[in-house]
């Protein structure tokens, strides 16, 4: 049974930063694919955060205390419903979720609307996500409107609405134990699937062959999905950065770039290794694979407490800048190089970004036009890469390289914890696991 006492500390950490009004999270609505058949239900982000609740038509309500009225926090969800049961399977109701998940008060979704406006009256500030869903913001200036009809009997609609995501980004953004340690799950199945991965591959084979084996250990170990669709990338589709038809034959002689992992309770790993289709590197293709390897070290290496968020990216780029000079596709100097930035024609991405519930986690880069400090208890992605296409000026042994290294990586209070590091990228690490 997991600790929702966690969830109860996250409510009561926003309800303290909120210090007056009332906030509004609902979570994300289920999703049609066609018919009558529905996407697999996957929650907000936000929502769960709070929470741990994750059935649809659900709706957080915190209120916080003034008056001496002490703070609440307010589960609205489906009620208990045998016959819907039957075709859907379980749900809580309002009852037990509230005894479960450890709630003041729990109503019937179909009460939200009438208990809202009573919650609303008198408060300042709504905290509410503005603008993340059309439909919802209308029904808010509706049923604000209500309040604000209640004006003659002493009763104020709330005069200034806030975005809540900006007091829960910062709050997401610092993962505590609970989270790392679902990181960690993440990270040991999706280490799993593409070791699976690289033992599979052989030339002849489909991407979606590949694509196969990764979704088969992701599921085989428990996680409820992959983290997003995954990337498994051929010879010169590895130069397509979000590739996914995954639809083309395994050529001797390519290389495969494979970019998936899976999620685990709601948190995503993010894990990129590319490799031989035979299980050999090229001299070629390994004088470029080293190049994005080092400027991977350097990243890692930079990735501290006292250190900003750009000094990752920075110092990858200076390894790849040198790279690029030494194998004739920039001229000039490592400075030149990047004042210019004609390293771009072959790294145009950067070197990471944040991760957690969401792949590309919430939390601002910059504080003040300033890139921000990295803190212990932040998780991120370092994922170097470069990607040489076919072209008249680029020495026919180099086309159609692609290649993205990526790990997980956790700032700690000394440096940091390589989530991923247990998939091979060494050269030599890799060509001996895909030895026959």
């Amino acid at each position: 049974m997991p600790n929702y006492t966690v969830y109860q500390q996250r409510r009561r950490r926003l309800l303290q930063k909120m210090q007056h009004g009332i906030a509004v999270v609902p979570t994300a609505p289920e999703v049609v694919r066609n018919g009558d058949a529905h996407y697999p239900y996957r929650f907000n982000s936000h929502f769960h955060y709070l929470t741990g609740f994750a059935e649809p038509e659900a709706v957080l309500v915190l209120v916080a205390g003034q008056d001496n009225n002490q703070p609440q926090s307010i589960l609205f969800c489906r009620e208990k419903n045998m016959e819907r049961e039957i075709w859907d399977g379980f749900r809580y109701g309002p009852e037990a979720a509230r005894d479960t998940f450890g709630f003041d008060v729990a109503y019937p979704i179909a009460q939200f609307d009438e208990k809202l406006v009573e919650l609303m009256g008198n408060q300042p500030t709504l905290f509410y996500p503005l603008g993340a869903d059309i439909a919802w913001d209308e029904r808010f200036v509706q049923l604000r409107g209500r309040v604000q009809e209640k004006i003659r009997s002493g009763i104020a609609a709330p005069n200034e609405i806030a975005d809540v995501r900006a007091l829960l980004d910062e709050m997401r953004l610092i993962k505590d134990k609970h989270e790392l340690a679902t990181m960690r799950r993440a990270a040991d199945i999706s280490v799993a699937a593409q070791v699976r991965a690289m033992r599979t591959t052989r030339p002849g084979m489909m991407e979606y062959e590949i694509e196969a084996e990764l979704l088969y250990e992701f599921r085989r170990q428990g996680a409820q999905a992959p983290a997003y669709t995954p990337i498994v990338a051929g010879g010169a589709n590895a130069c397509v950065l979000h590739y996914i038809d995954n639809n083309t034959a395994l050529n001797d002689g390519d290389l495969l770039l494979i970019d998936a992992a899976c999620e685990v309770d709601g948190y995503a790993a993010d894990i990129t290794r590319t490799f031989p289709v035979n299980g050999k590197f090229s001299p070629a293709q390994k004088d470029v694979y080293e190049m994005v390897l080092a400027a991977q070290a350097a990243a890692i290496a930079a990735a501290r407490p006292g250190n900003h968020w750009n000094a990752p990216h920075d110092a990858a780029l200076r390894v790849i800048a040198q790279g690029l000079i030494d194998l004739g596709l920039c001229t000039g100097s490592i400075d030149s190089v990047l004042e210019n930035e004609s390293y771009k024609r072959y790294y145009m991405h950067r070197t990471g970004h944040w991760l957690g519930m969401d792949v590309h986690d919430v939390g601002a880069y910059k504080i003040k036009d300033q890139w921000r400090d990295l803190l212990p208890g932040m998780a991120l992605t370092v994922e170097p890469g470069c990607y040489i296409r076919a072209a008249d000026d680029v020495p026919r042994e180099l086309w159609n390289i692609g290649i993205r290294i990526e790990d997980d990586v956790a700032i700690t209070a000394q440096g940091c914890e390589v989530l991923t590091e247990a998939v091979p990228k060494t050269v030599a690490a890799i060509e001996e696991l895909m030895r026959p």
